[in-house]
């Protein structure tokens, strides 16, 4: 095993993880203020807009799907210097995740109640979550067009803008979340439907923010409008041909997260519900710094097959490996160490308290599984041009040993932190096969034209 001396690769990880984290983390953020405000009005409003929020959270899968293309594309042509390819690129991928955004706002908007009936039958939380849903809808367009533009920026590896316009929806949203959930400032208390207003307030501010910086400020991209109408027949094959794997595999990952709210959903016992939004607040929390290494990881790996330096890609590979087993150690015994004061942040019963340590302890585990497979499988396979093994590897745990072992669980009334085991499973299985993949280097191909 060869682990890199190469200081440059060092260099480039840090330089483009920490912003890339930093951001993730900030736009985690926005949602943690509301869980944490909206914590305070007790379980069934943290409960509704956990599930509320659950529709953003598969609205991120799928766009996530046509990011990945756009970063894995880019990148490959940013290593070869053809900017005009990057940018018709990123205009592709602008009007998939508008279309698709478009299209669940208006019917989240429309049809809110049916929605999060579908993920819980608790008519409380029905309630609340349909309230919160119906406005933070509108705030899904605006979200994803950010994202495509600060993924457009990543690939030619400009990550702090994203660092900067979410740091203005951070500010923004928990100071109009101060002020419209508690009726501060000689305003009205208007609880859920505040952090939903608040929320739509700050995704607006922020693309507006990313629009002005990509369209007048950035020198790398060079972006403008009217690239939004440029066509090219080669690139659109392209991006679909490399593309619908990744979007393929991000519908696998969001049926197994619509389950999972599913499952978890209708499971007997006080609290759950609560417990599982305070979990998975932290989990994200937790995310947050792997995967802006792991995004790091891919841009590197990416532009350094499009520069044809692909003797490097082996020694790099074995760098990330090891990396990302220390750090994913390190996340699972900081979780151990923040769990009960985190937990205490929260207004929540006993019960869910409870369920929630429970639950947190199954995530020190499975967040070293995580943080391996995470960085093997989407920061090296996917980003070095295998496309679609990610996506079949996805299918199988997903579909016949993740959901399947979790159903069986609940239908034998399995305490939820067993079922919620069944759920992450996967997380620690893919690292099997994610060490026997990396280390064949049958994965590395170049996408582009050339």
């Amino acid at each position: 095993m060869i682990i890199t001396k190469d200081k440059k690769f060092y260099k480039s990880l840090l330089l483009l993880a920490l912003p890339i984290a930093l951001q993730n983390l900030l736009t985690f953020s926005v949602g943690l203020c509301d869980s944490l405000m909206i914590g305070q009005l007790g379980d069934s409003a943290i409960s509704g807009v956990y599930m509320g929020n659950q529709i953003q959270t598969l609205l991120q899968v799928f766009s996530g799907g046509v990011e990945g293309a756009m970063l894995i594309l880019n990148a490959q042509y940013w290593g070869e210097d053809d900017g005009e390819s990057i940018k018709k690129i990123t205009s592709l991928g602008l009007k998939f995740t508008f279309a698709l955004s478009l299209a669940v706002s208006l019917f989240c908007a429309v049809f809110p109640k049916f929605v999060i009936s579908l993920f819980t039958s608790d008519e409380e939380t029905v309630k609340l979550g349909a309230e919160y849903l119906s406005i933070i809808a509108y705030s899904f367009v605006f979200f994803c067009l950010t994202q495509g533009f600060i993924a457009a920026m990543r690939s030619v590896e400009s990550p702090k803008v994203g660092l900067i316009v979410s740091s203005i929806s951070l500010a923004v949203n928990a100071s109009l979340n101060y002020i419209l959930i508690f009726g501060n400032l000689g305003l009205p208390a208007l609880g859920i439907k505040g952090a939903a207003i608040a929320t739509v307030i700050a995704r607006i501010l922020e693309f507006a923010a990313v629009a002005i910086y990509v369209f007048f400020i950035d020198k790398k991209l060079k972006y403008r409008l009217k690239y939004l109408l440029a066509h090219d027949g080669q690139l659109l094959r392209d991006f679909v041909k490399y593309g619908l794997p990744i979007m393929a595999g991000q519908l696998i990952w969001a049926a197994n997260t619509f389950s999972a709210s599913m499952i978890m959903g209708r499971l007997d016992g006080e609290g759950v519900i609560a417990a599982l939004s305070v979990a998975n607040t932290l989990n994200n929390l937790s995310y947050v710094v792997m995967n802006g290494m792991s995004g790091a990881v891919g841009i590197i790996t990416g532009k350094t097959i499009g520069e044809g330096k692909l003797e490097k890609i082996r020694e790099y590979s074995y760098t990330v490996q090891l990396i990302f087993i220390a750090l994913g150690l390190v996340t699972g015994a900081a979780l151990q160490l923040i769990k009960a004061p985190y937990i205490s942040l929260y207004s929540i019963s006993a019960a869910a308290e409870k369920e929630a340590s429970a639950l947190i302890n199954v995530l020190s585990f499975t967040i070293i599984g995580t943080s391996y497979q995470n960085a093997c499988l989407f920061g090296l396979v996917k980003s070095g041009g295998d496309v679609s093994f990610v996506m079949k590897n996805d299918f199988f745990f997903v579909f016949f040993i993740v959901i399947p072992s979790a159903l069986i669980a609940s239908y034998f009334n399995a305490p939820a932190y067993l079922v919620f085991l069944c759920l992450k499973s996967d997380q620690i299985l893919k690292c099997f096969v994610a060490a026997v993949k990396i280390n064949r280097f049958n994965w590395i191909k170049k996408l582009t034209k050339s």
